[in-house]
């Protein structure tokens, strides 16, 4: 899988802890975005270890839209209840500091490998809102860019942000309850994205 590689991919593994390039963007009374453009350093490194290590599949027969299909991309997930530590240390690490800024356990991991622009997601707001209220969902994104879209929920217009390349973009409030995110196909593509969604299941 050829991935072309970014100028700060190849960096020994690490994150900022300080959160120093965080911004936060209010959509709207109750939601809000944290985005933190390259906060892992060597992504592509990253990107490598885990397309090697995880045990990456395509679902099949998922129910959407009234319909049962197979999912356009490739996933993978792990858990606290696992009972064996993340695929990588770094993982351990990153969902620690997250855990604290957050105030959230981010007892799992979650990952989607894009393998190219034919590969997306439907809009969705995650699952877990129905048992979860005002989750927080943490995602960092390594490989090549791929636009996120965020609407509210029922349409209108969108939001949208390239990611990849290690950016973190954190999804707070009543964002799964009131809002929708996408990740569509694209045209074009530089090559595969991984997204690493850390949550509190």
């Amino acid at each position: 899988m050829f991935l072309q590689g970014s100028l700060f991919g190849t960096l020994t593994p690490g994150f900022d802890a300080s959160f120093a390039e965080c911004g936060r963007r209010q959509l709207d009374a109750t939601t809000w975005v944290d985005v933190a453009p390259g906060w892992l350093s060597g992504s592509d490194r990253v990107f490598d270890e885990l397309v090697e290590r995880l045990p990456l599949r395509q679902r099949t027969g998922v129910r959407m839209y009234d319909q049962m299909v197979d999912e356009p991309r490739l996933s993978a997930w792990w858990g606290v209840e696992v009972g064996a530590p993340e695929p990588m240390p770094l993982l351990a690490e990153m969902r620690g500091v997250l855990a604290e800024r957050y105030d959230e356990t981010f007892d799992s991991i979650g990952f989607n490998l894009y393998r190219d622009g034919n590969d997306s997601v439907a809009w969705h707001g995650d699952r877990h809102r129905h048992v979860v209220t005002n989750p927080v969902i943490a995602i960092v994104s390594v490989g090549a860019p791929r636009p996120l879209r965020l609407r509210p929920r029922g349409g209108g217009a969108s939001l949208s942000w390239m990611l990849g390349n290690g950016d973190l973009l954190v999804m707070g409030g009543a964002c799964q309850h009131d809002w929708e995110h996408t990740v569509p196909k694209v045209r074009v593509t530089t090559g595969p994205r991984l997204s690493i969604t850390f949550r509190s299941v």
